[in-house]
């Protein structure tokens, strides 16, 4: 199946750029569908690599005699990160431009290597959304996650465990040298706990027989390695006391399942109600990214426990999320207790519902209805 990609790079006009994405998003093929003409370096080669790694004058030497290429695409850049240094003499000495492609900039950044000075633009891949699949299944979402290859497989549970073996636990073990492997690994399954829920350091350490700092680093890590990212509270001054705390989510449905032990999910579940949410969220945080809006994105708690999901902008949409197919007015109390303390242009709740529907100031809307104005840029803009 071809997925034609939100990701259009907006405005590198002819600029190097770095496009981040965890594995197996779809990096590569994204980038053979855009620049099939490129001369390509891919670093996951082992003869590549080798030849590379051992004398990373080679790239010069050979795009200079490819004078005919003017795009040069280097594959998973983070593997060879003195290779940089090459890069930024070719950019300032001929009119080459680099699309180089990367799981994590953790390697280069902790190497203190060359970032190209600004001379790179900065865009990243998530795993698929909703828009680029043709007839889109929501419960195959639900259950394999979102990464192109699990998407697509009727029982993907063989390749998600390999994902999280051979990437989750050993390639980020050993870029980020951590010491203590069966650590990580209860770590991720502790993480994977939090996940939709506030992060409380002390208890995850506790689990995992580690210190709370430890805790935080390998938290870190997953954020430098695009595996997992923080919603921070909205906390814009206001009557109520706030709940301060951040939440976490996996970048992937599918992965999250795995560390949880899920097993099918059925319309109805509460697992259905927090991957649900889940999906939500992945969509509007890639939105935010490939609509070029960069809006900020988080979420309201009160310490009396009254809650909005997700908070777009600065209080511009407040959204909650229900998998109930019959939204009803108890559903909406923290969207009208929001209202109450900030001047919210749009109140939206996201459901099951077949219709979208009007109570009072609030939109009911049904999944796919919101998606479809979000991709559209009608929730907004």
């Amino acid at each position: 199946m071809m997925f034609i990609r939100k990701q259009l790079l907006l405005d590198a006009q002819g600029e190097s750029l770095f496009l981040w994405g965890a594995r197996q998003t779809g990096k590569s093929t994204l980038l053979k569908q855009m620049y099939p003409n490129a001369l390509c370096f891919d670093l996951l080669m082992a003869d590549v690599y080798h030849r590379l790694i051992t004398n990373p004058t080679l790239l010069r030497e050979t795009i200079l005699g490819n004078t005919d290429k003017k795009i040069v695409v280097v594959d998973e850049i983070q593997r060879i990160p003195e290779l940089l240094n090459e890069i930024h003499w070719i950019i300032t000495n001929t009119n080459t431009q680099f699309i180089m492609s990367g799981s994590s900039a953790r390697k280069i950044l902790r190497s203190g290597a060359n970032l190209l000075g600004g001379r790179a633009l900065r865009y990243e891949l998530f795993p698929l959304i909703s828009q680029e699949i043709p007839n889109f299944d929501l419960m195959r979402a639900l259950n394999n996650g979102l990464l192109p290859r699990h998407y697509l497989a009727d029982n993907p549970k063989k390749m998600i465990s390999a994902y999280v073996g051979n990437y989750l636990r050993d390639e980020i073990v050993g870029e980020a040298k951590i010491r203590n492997v069966h650590v990580f690994s209860q770590f991720l399954e502790a993480a994977a706990f939090s996940n939709g829920e506030m992060v409380n350091y002390a208890n995850i350490a506790a689990d995992c027989g580690v210190s709370a700092p430890t805790v935080k680093e390998y938290f870190q890590i997953l954020e430098d390695t695009l595996t997992g990212r923080f919603l921070p509270s909205y906390q814009k001054k206001a009557k109520r006391r706030v709940i301060m705390t951040p939440k976490f989510y996996f970048f992937d449905i599918g992965i999250a399942n795995y560390l949880l032990k899920r097993t099918k999910i059925n319309l109805g579940s509460e697992a259905f109600g927090k991957t649900f949410e889940h999906f939500i969220y992945l969509e509007i945080y890639a939105h935010s990214f490939y609509s070029d809006l960069n809006y900020k994105i988080s979420y309201w708690r009160t310490a009396t426990q009254i809650e909005v999901d997700f908070i777009l902008g600065d209080a511009e949409v407040a959204i909650e999320v229900k998998s109930t197919d019959l939204a009803q007015p108890r559903h909406l109390k923290g969207l009208y207790q929001f209202a109450e303390e900030f001047n919210t242009k749009s109140l939206i709740l996201i459901s099951n519902d077949p219709y979208p529907r009007q109570i009072e100031n609030i939109t009911i809307m049904p999944w796919k209805y919101f998606l479809e104005e979000l991709w559209s840029n009608k929730i907004i803009h």
